[in-house]
């Protein structure tokens, strides 16, 4: 605790307090890592009910909760197969990509001579002032 104490530059009492305070929470309110649930998911796997229910309520965990997490692991799992694209699909995105970074290019050439040209003519009208009076 001392060293985490002077590599953070908390007291040592602070750290002390915010643990009681983060230990103190019932185990539902704590946040669940990714890997945790993952982890959670696989351990209880072959569990029967009975023995899944009292590792939740060891845990302070619903029976529910886990069904989630299991089906949000199998989607994530079959998820990049069914997301992946085509190579039609990726041929036509790299031409749109190659004509867009063209039009940006010929954007940004625009935008620099606009900005080349108003620099000049502020130039030259501090050069050569414009009299009003002078065209009357």
């Amino acid at each position: 605790m001392e060293t985490v104490s002077r590599e953070l530059c908390i007291t040592a009492a602070t750290l002390e307090r915010w643990r009681a305070d983060a230990l103190s929470k019932p185990a539902r309110e704590r946040a669940w890592t990714a890997p945790a649930r993952f982890e959670a998911v696989l351990a209880t796997a072959a569990m029967d009910e009975a023995t899944k229910g009292a590792w939740c309520r060891e845990k302070g965990l619903y029976p529910q909760d886990l069904e989630q997490w299991r089906a949000a692991a199998t989607q994530a799992l079959a998820a990049p197969e069914e997301v992946r694209a085509s190579p039609s699909a990726t041929k036509a995105d790299r031409r749109r990509i190659k004509e867009l970074e063209r039009e940006l290019r010929r954007k940004d050439k625009a935008l620099a001579e606009a900005a080349a040209l108003l620099v000049l003519r502020k130039k030259l009208s501090a050069i050569f002032p414009t009299d009003k009076d002078e065209d009357a």
